[in-house]
């Protein structure tokens, strides 16, 4: 658990406050039946009813003060729990940002979300009670057991023999609880990646009437984890009732006892009553106590997991810069030299990529799906480092690069890109520095200007998660305006024009060719009409390539260009 003691150590002196407001309200509670057995063995044999009514007013203010200090240390524990939580679940969504693609796709998405959801209330859970039951429930068991030592030692006795029947049944949950509940979060993250799955891909769901199937599919999944929780929670559930039985023979066993020693006049009947209260607050301390146990072992499991994502080591590093990697000056602005690059480590996904761009060049790379063609992008933005090889830009080696400023030189739109929900005008700006003069201008390059303004808000209008409320090529269109808005080196534009038509398309690769001769555009498209006006042209087959040059010398020299091309002229 020193995750929890980690977030929790900057807020010690605001917990030492509340447990010293806490001890002291626990105490006030001890006192109770100890004052109440004094009235009813010393002072209602002499009659004295102003004592009573004097030892009754100490018995009245201690009430007060216990439910004051309990409640004063209660919202101390939340206000702390919360603090620390708040903490937390920044460092653990700042340690996501900072995971490698490659690292991402290790824990998967489901996972992530499962970790920054219900594991941090898990922690958060388990931190509010360290600070209630934590202190209050040791006190009142020790408390509550020195106690009733002083008021009668047999009987105490007979209490503290079921003490070790309660260990072992607490080292048996443990024992066999904790993996259990790992086993729980495992299956839970699966169902979270099954919710996404099919809320994304509702739509399709609805389209080809799978609604029925994909019921089915969660009813499996949801079955999983509900058997995984139910076994779990018949394990950690065994604790109550055991202690109950064990606690309550043990009263019974009191109350006998205590009758005999009453009787022969070795102890006081105010003695037996406080005796009997002692037990039941002792007995209400054990299963606290127990409560809170199980609350550890399942925030220990989820802490656990939170500890794996908090202690990944970010992949994508700056590295020093040597002469085998930069400060070559001569170089073209990107060169691709003699790269590959395996994702799953075993097989490459591209092999022996080698090619360059001059600055303000367009290069267009083009490919069956699958080809490797975004593989290069990521490669190029360093999502992902590459196995073997080197890929420079402006002289120096990627990996020398600080990785803000190296994504700093691009504006990109990916395949599958993502709209926020949010205003037109802030999904353009990205809170980028940019001026509504600057977001006006990309959206007239994208040709989306025009529809932005017919909207009701125009710029100021929101956008549904997703961009749902906008057609596909208006989609592709709004984030072209985001990556040309913060007027980029190098533009990547990755299967961004799949949903526009042919004369949008060439309209808007037209605008971008007047923004200037220093934007360096790398389109990545399936369609030749979207990459025959580049300078260069990259044809990628299997992860290698199998051509490069303008289209006239594709068409010439490539017969997998060509056959490309002729197909989608609807030639032969």
């Amino acid at each position: 658990m020193k995750l929890i003691y980690r977030y929790m150590k900057p807020f010690f002196p605001r917990m030492v406050l509340g447990f010293v407001i806490k001890f002291l309200g626990t105490v006030m509670d001890l006192l109770l039946p100890w004052i109440l057995a004094y009235i009813i063995d010393e002072i209602v044999p002499h009659s004295d009813i102003v004592m009573v009514f004097i030892w009754g007013g100490v018995m009245l203010l201690c009430a007060v003060i216990a439910v004051l200090g309990n409640i004063i240390a209660n919202r101390m524990a939340s206000a702390v729990s919360s603090d620390s939580i708040r903490v937390l679940r920044n460092d653990v969504f700042s340690a996501i940002m900072d995971l490698s693609c490659r690292q991402v796709d290790e824990f998967s998405q489901s996972t992530l979300i499962s970790r920054m959801t219900s594991d941090t209330y898990n922690v958060h859970q388990i931190m509010g009670s360290m600070q209630r039951l934590g202190v209050r429930a040791p006190i009142l068991l020790i408390g509550g057991i020195a106690v009733t030592m002083t008021l009668d030692p047999v009987l105490s006795f007979i209490l503290v023999c079921t003490l070790p029947f309660l260990a072992v049944v607490v080292f048996y949950v443990a024992k066999n609880g904790i993996p259990l509940y790992n086993e729980h979060q495992k299956a839970s993250d699966l169902m979270i990646g099954r919710v996404r799955e099919s809320i994304s891909g509702i739509r399709v769901i609805k389209a080809l009437s799978k609604g029925d199937y994909e019921r089915e599919r969660f009813e499996n999944i949801n079955s999983t984890v509900v058997d995984k929780e139910k076994k779990a929670g018949i394990t950690m559930a065994l604790t109550s009732p055991v202690m109950n039985f064990l606690l309550n023979m043990g009263w019974v066993a009191i109350i006998i006892v205590g009758a005999v020693r009453v009787n022969a006049g070795l102890t006081a009947p105010g003695k037996i009553i406080a005796f009997l209260t002692y037990f039941t607050i002792i007995l209400n301390a054990m299963l606290s106590i127990t409560r809170l146990f199980v609350m550890f072992s399942r925030a220990g499991s989820s802490a656990a997991r939170i500890e794996e994502i908090l202690e990944a080591q970010p992949e994508i590093l700056k590295q020093p810069a040597n002469d085998k990697v930069s400060g070559q000056s001569d170089l073209p602005y990107i060169v691709f030299d003699d790269v590959s690059f395996s994702y799953n480590g075993r097989v490459n996904n591209i092999s022996n990529i080698s090619f360059s761009v001059e600055k303000g060049q367009r290069l267009g790379i083009i490919g069956a799906t699958g080809s490797g063609k975004s593989t290069i992008i990521n490669l190029l933005m360093r999502f992902y480092d590459a196995s073997s090889g080197n890929i420079y830009i402006d002289g120096r080696d990627v990996r020398s690069y600080d990785v803000g400023k190296l994504r700093e030189l691009f504006g990109a739109v990916f395949q599958n890109d993502m709209l926020f929900e949010d205003t037109v005008l802030e999904n353009i700006k990205l809170d980028r520095q940019i001026s509504d003069q600057g977001v006006e201008k990309a959206a007239e390059t994208a040709r989306i200007d025009s529809h932005i303004r017919r909207m009701e808000d125009g710029y100021n209008s929101y956008l549904a998660i997703r961009g749902n409320n906008l057609s596909g090529g208006q989609k592709q269109r709004m984030l072209i305006a985001r990556a040309v808005a913060g007027n980029p080196s190098i533009l990547v534009l990755d299967d961004s024009s799949s949903a526009l038509d042919y004369k949008t398309d060439a309209g808007i690769r037209k605008n971008i060719r007047k923004l200037g001769e220093d934007i360096t555009t790398i389109i990545v498209a399936q369609r030749v009409s979207s990459v025959m006006d580049c300078d260069k042209i990259l044809v990628i087959d299997e992860g290698r390539i199998a051509g490069v040059g303008s289209h006239d010398e594709l068409m010439k020299n490539c017969r997998i260009y060509e056959r490309i091309s002729r197909l989608q002229q609807g030639l032969s």
